[in-house]
C-alpha cells in the first residue's frame, strides 16, 4: 500500500503520523549504573509476541518500544519477522526503512528474509522495484544464491517483464550459479507466454543436455500452451517421449477438447486407465465440459457416473459444466434439479454456477424464473456480480421489457456493482428495442464520462436498433462518429447499415458502401452477402445477384438456403422461372433443403404468370417433402383463383389444389 507523497512511511492507520525511529546508538550515561534493574527479553518471547499480534499498527508498535530499550537489541529473526508482516500488509517503505536500519546495525539479511522481501513486492504489483533492491543485495549482507534469482525471475514473471528476465537470466549464469529445475520452469513458462514455443522447446533440450531432468511443471507447463495455440498433435507427440502425469493428461486432454475433438479426449482417459494413472476431479471436469460445449449432454451424464463409480468426487466446476450443458439443450428443469443436488451434496455453488443457469434461462424466454434464481443466489451468500447483472438486463431487452431492464440496472448500481461496457451496451439495446433513441445517445456519452469506453459492439447495437426503425441517416451519423470514440467498424457494423439502406431502397448509397468496405479491406461473412443478395434481387440486378453467388463460392463462403431463396424470388420476380425452379432442382446436390420460403417464391409466381397446373406441381412436391403450406401461401393461391376464374368455379379449383392431399 502506497500513501500519497508527503505522508509518513508508517502505516495509514497512524493518524497523525508517528515518525519512524529506531534507537541505534545508546545515550550516554556517566551516572551510576544499576544493572540489576535491567529486565532482558528474550529472543522467543520477543518473536512469540510478534508472531501472534494481529494488529500491524500495535505489532509495530511493540517493535519500536523495545526497540529504542535498553532490554532488548533486535536479532535477524525480529527483524525478518517484522520485515514480513509489514511485506504482507504491502508498507514497502516501512520494510525498507527496516532493511536499512539492519544495514546500520550491522545485521545481515538472510537469504529467506530476501526471498520474503521479493514476494511482498511481487503481491503489491511492484515487481521493479524488487529487481532494484536485488542489485543492492550485497549492501545488506546477502549474496545472490539460486533461490532468490528464481524468486526474482518468478516476480518478473507475474508482471508479463518479459524483457527482464533474460538479463537476470544472464546475471545468474555470471554469478556462476547452476539453473535447477525450478529456474527452467519459470523460463519455460516465461517463454510460452511470449508466444515463443520454439524457444520453449528449445530450453526443455537444453535441460536434458544439462543433465536437469524436466519434473511434471515443465512439461504440463509446455504440453498447455503447445495445445493452447492449437499444436495438440506436436504436443501428442512430445508426450510419447516421457511418461506423463495427471497434469500433463489434463492439459492434453483440454486440449482436444477446445479443437472439439472429444472423442481423442475419451481416448485418452481410456489410455491414463490402461497406464494406471488415477484421472483426477479435474481430467472429468474437463471432459465434461467439453461434452456439454458440444451438447453432447447424454456423455456428460455418463462421465459423471463414471466418476462416481471411480470414487472421484465431483465438485462445483463439475456440476456448473453439466448445468451449461443443459441449459444449452434447453432441458432447464434438469439443469435446476443439479442445483438442487447440489445443495443437497453439501457443495455450494459458485457465481459461475448461478449466472449459467440465469442465461439459460434468459435465453428461453423464462426471464421471471432467472429473477427468482437471483434471490435465490442472494438468500444464500453469493453476491451477483456484473455478469449476473448484464445478462438479466440483456433477458430484459430481448423481451422488449424496459421497466424490467431498468429495475435491474437500478439494482445493480444500489449494490455498488460498477457498470461495465457489457452492461452500458444492453442497456443501449434496451432503449433501441423501445425506439428511446435519445437515451440511447445519452446513455453513450454517459460510458465515457465514465471512464467506459463505448466499443464496436456497442454501436453495432445502437446502428441496428436505428436501422430496425428506418432510422438510416441517424445510423450513418453514428457510423461516422465511431471514429471519435477510437472504434473501427467491423463487418456487422457494415452489414446493419447496408442491411438498413437496402430497406428504405436507398440502393446507390448501398453500393457505394460495399465499394468502401472492398476498398477498407473488410471481409465479407455469409451475412454480408446475403445482405447484398437481398439488395440486388430487390432492385432487379439478377445478374449481379449470379455473379455475387460466384464470388461467395470463390471466397469459400459456401451460399446457404436463404441466398438461393433470393435469388428464386429474384428469377421469379423476373419472370425466369426456368432458372428458379433449376435453381430449385439444385438445392440438394450441394446439401441444401428447400424450405417454405423456396417453393413460396416459385409456386406463388408461377400461379399468377403461368396457370394453377403449373403451380401445383411443386405444391404437390412440396407436401410430399413433409413442408406443409401455411396459411399466408393458402390464402394467396385462393385470392389468385378468385381473381381469375371469379368466385362461382372456386370451389371446384380448390379441389383441384388440394387434390395431391
Amino acid at each position: 500500500m502506497y500513501l500519497k507523497e508527503g505522508c509518513s512511511l508508517l502505516l495509514k492507520v497512524h493518524k497523525p503520523s508517528i515518525p519512524f525511529v529506531l534507537s541505534t546508538n545508546p545515550a550516554l550515561d556517566f551516572g551510576p549504573q544499576n544493572d540489576k534493574n535491567t529486565v532482558f527479553i528474550e529472543e522467543s518471547e520477543v518473536l512469540k509476541r510478534l508472531q501472534n499480534e494481529n494488529d500491524i499498527a500495535k505489532a509495530l508498535d511493540y517493535f519500536k518500544s523495545i526497540s529504542n530499550s535498553s532490554s532488548f537489541k533486535h536479532t535477524p529473526l525480529t527483524y525478518g519477522i517484522m520485515i514480513e508482516k509489514l511485506g504482507q500488509n504491502g508498507e514497502m517503505d516501512a520494510v525498507q526503512y527496516l532493511l536499512q536500519q539492519m544495514k546500520l546495525e550491522g545485521i545481515s539479511c538472510s537469504e529467506n528474509l530476501f526471498i520474503c522481501l521479493i514476494k511482498s513486492y511481487s503481491e503489491a504489483g511492484a515487481a521493479e522495484q524488487a529487481l532494484k533492491t536485488f542489485y543492492r543485495i550485497r549492501e545488506f549482507g546477502c549474496v545472490p544464491t539460486v533461490r532468490i534469482y528464481n524468486h526474482l525471475l518468478d516476480a518478473l514473471l507475474s508482471e508479463n517483464r518479459f524483457h527482464m528476465i533474460n538479463p537476470i537470466y544472464g546475471n545468474m549464469k555470471k554469478d556462476g550459479l547452476e539453473p535447477n529445475v525450478y529456474t527452467y520452469n519459470i523460463l519455460l513458462k516465461a517463454l510460452c507466454k511470449n508466444n515463443s514455443i520454439g524457444g520453449a522447446r528449445r530450453m526443455l533440450e537444453e535441460m536434458w543436455r544439462k543433465g536437469c531432468e524436466p519434473d511434471s511443471v515443465s512439461y504440463t507447463t509446455i504440453i498447455s500452451f503447445l495445445c493452447r495455440y492449437g499444436k495438440v498433435k506436436e504436443a501428442r507427440d512430445l508426450v510419447s517421449k516421457f511418461i506423463p502425469s495427471v497434469p500433463v493428461y489434463n492439459a492434453l486432454i483440454s486440449g482436444y477438447c477446445r479443437e472439439g475433438k472429444i472423442r481423442e479426449g475419451l481416448e485418452l482417459l481410456d489410455e491414463m486407465m490402461e497406464r494406471c494413472i488415477t484421472p483426477n476431479v479435474i481430467t472429468y471436469t474437463i471432459l465434461l465440459n467439453g461434452l456439454s460445449d458440444s451438447s453432447n449432454i447424454e456423455f456428460s451424464l455418463a462421465i459423471l457416473a463414471k466418476m462416481f463409480v471411480c470414487g472421484c468426487n465431483p465438485n462445483t466446476h463439475t456440476f456448473t459444466s453439466l448445468i451449461k450443458g443443459l441449459s444449452l439443450k434447453g432441458r432447464l428443469r434438469e439443469a435446476l434439479d443439479v442445483l438442487i443436488q447440489m445443495f443437497s451434496d453439501g457443495i455450494l455453488p459458485n457465481e459461475v454456477t448461478y449466472n449459467t443457469l440465469i442465461h439459460g434461462l434468459c435465453s428461453a424466454g423464462n426471464i421471471y424464473d432467472a429473477l427468482s434464481l437471483l434471490d435465490k443466489m442472494e438468500e444464500n451468500g453469493c453476491l451477483p456480480n456484473i455478469r449476473t447483472y448484464s445478462t438479466l438486463i440483456d433477458g430484459f431487452a430481448k423481451s422488449g421489457d424496459f421497466i424490467g431492464a431498468s429495475e435491474i440496472w437500478n439494482k445493480m448500481i444500489s449494490s455498488g456493482c460498477r457498470p461495465n461496457v457489457v452492461a452500458y451496451t444492453c442497456m443501449v439495446d434496451v432503449f433501441c428495442r423501445n425506439s428511446m433513441f435519445n437515451q440511447a445517445y445519452d446513455l453513450v456519452r454517459t460510458m465515457v464520462k465514465d471512464n467506459c469506453q463505448p466499443n464496436t459492439v456497442t454501436f453495432n447495437v445502437f446502428i441496428k436498433g436505428l436501422c430496425a426503425r428506418s432510422r438510416v441517416d441517424w445510423a450513418m451519423e453514428l457510423f461516422l462518429e465511431m471514429e471519435r470514440y477510437d472504434c473501427t467498424p467491423d463487418v456487422t457494423t457494415y452489414n446493419e447499415i447496408l442491411d438498413g439502406l437496402y430497406k428504405v431502397e436507398n440502393y446507390s448509397r448501398a453500393f457505394e458502401l460495399v465499394d468502401e468496405m472492398e476498398q477498407q479491406e473488410i471481409k465479407f461473412n455469409l451475412v454480408t452477402y446475403n445482405t447484398i443478395m437481398h439488395g440486388l434481387c430487390s432492385c432487379g440486378k439478377i445478374e449481379e445477384a449470379q455473379k455475387l453467388v460466384g464470388r461467395m463460392i470463390i471466397k469459400g463462403i459456401k451460399p446457404d438456403t436463404f441466398t438461393l431463396n433470393m435469388l428464386m424470388h429474384g428469377y421469379s420476380k423476373e419472370g425466369k422461372f426456368e432458372s428458379a425452379t433449376r435453381l430449385l432442382e439444385s438445392m440438394s446436390k450441394v446439401n441444401l433443403h428447400p424450405d417454405m420460403v423456396s417453393y413460396s417464391s416459385v409456386i406463388c409466381r408461377i400461379s399468377e404468370k403461368i396457370d394453377l397446373e403449373a403451380a401445383c406441381v411443386y405444391l404437390d412436391r412440396m407436401i410430399n417433402e413433409g413442408i406443409l403450406p401455411n396459411a399466408s401461401l393458402w390464402n394467396y393461391l385462393v385470392r389468385n383463383l378468385v381473381s381469375k376464374i371469379g368466385y362461382v368455379g372456386t370451389v371446384d379449383c380448390m379441389d383441384v389444389v388440394l387434390g395431391s392431399k
